[in-house]
């Protein structure tokens, strides 16, 4: 069967993931910390409200790569061939870059109509390496897909393929704006139970060292708390509470 008469899909330049060290150091930190962190520095949209985790205690931390979905137009993949004719676009395209450690985060626009992936794709995708998946849409083959163990943060499930309403896979590793937040291709992705947050790769080292501090002292507050210590003076730290912190902090030291 002769290729579908559609547009080759739009592909980002080239773009760097972060290190691996920097990833290990993510590891220890959660969605809720992040944006915290991210706020205080003065960057405040970075929680993606919608998808959710399908498997409540999952967590994953990893290179962006990045899917769009945009709207349908006949003129460019329509009709009885159109499922074959995803084949040629951004879906199958975007895993063909995927590397071990990379998340992939997709533009979906919340439509239930559309299962931007499932489980052949999703299977493809773990072999490859990924680590895990956020879509602010949805996805198909749920009672399989539960089943390959890729954590993912989605809308929910349908029974359609990825182009059968009104949207279609049309570029990869591209900006895209997922529940209308900036996503970049090399941003890292932090997810958990409590939702999906997205630190840019180039403040990505910054948080790590404020957000170390901060879970430092938080340990310290949580211990004088459960001692009984006011909250006024452990969370946040008082001027008082904070050169307990520091002397505590000493006496940690080897």
């Amino acid at each position: 069967m002769p290729a579908p008469d559609v547009r080759l899909p739009v592909s980002g330049a080239g773009f760097q993931r972060a290190d691996a060290d920097l990833l290990a150091q993510l590891a220890v930190v959660s969605s809720a910390t992040a944006s915290a962190m991210l706020h205080r520095m003065g960057i405040r949209q970075t929680f993606i409200q919608g998808p959710t985790t399908t498997r409540p205690g999952s967590k994953i931390v990893g290179s962006i790569i990045t899917l769009q979905f945009m709207p349908q137009r006949e003129d460019v993949a329509s009709g009885i061939q159109q499922e074959y004719a995803e084949k040629y676009s951004a879906l199958w395209a975007v895993l063909e870059t995927v590397l071990p450690g990379d998340v992939l985060t997709i533009q979906a626009y919340g439509d239930p109509y559309t299962g931007c992936l499932g489980e052949m794709l999703i299977t493809y995708f773990k072999a490859r390496g990924g680590v895990g998946i956020v879509v602010d849409g949805y996805v198909r083959d749920y009672p399989r897909v539960k089943q390959i163990d890729v954590p993912l943060w989605t809308c929910g499930f349908t029974p359609n393929y990825a182009s059968q309403a009104s949207l279609f896979p049309w570029a990869y590793n591209v900006p895209i704006a997922c529940s209308r937040v900036l996503v970049l291709p090399g941003d890292i992705m932090i997810a958990d139970d409590d939702g999906a947050v997205v630190v840019p790769r180039q403040v990505a080292p910054q948080m790590v060292r404020q957000t170390l501090e901060h879970e430092d002292w938080e340990a310290f507050s949580r211990l004088k708390m459960q001692q009984g210590g006011a909250l006024g003076k452990y969370y946040p730290l008082s001027d008082e509470g904070r050169q307990e912190y520091e002397q505590w902090r000493q006496n940690q030291r080897p």
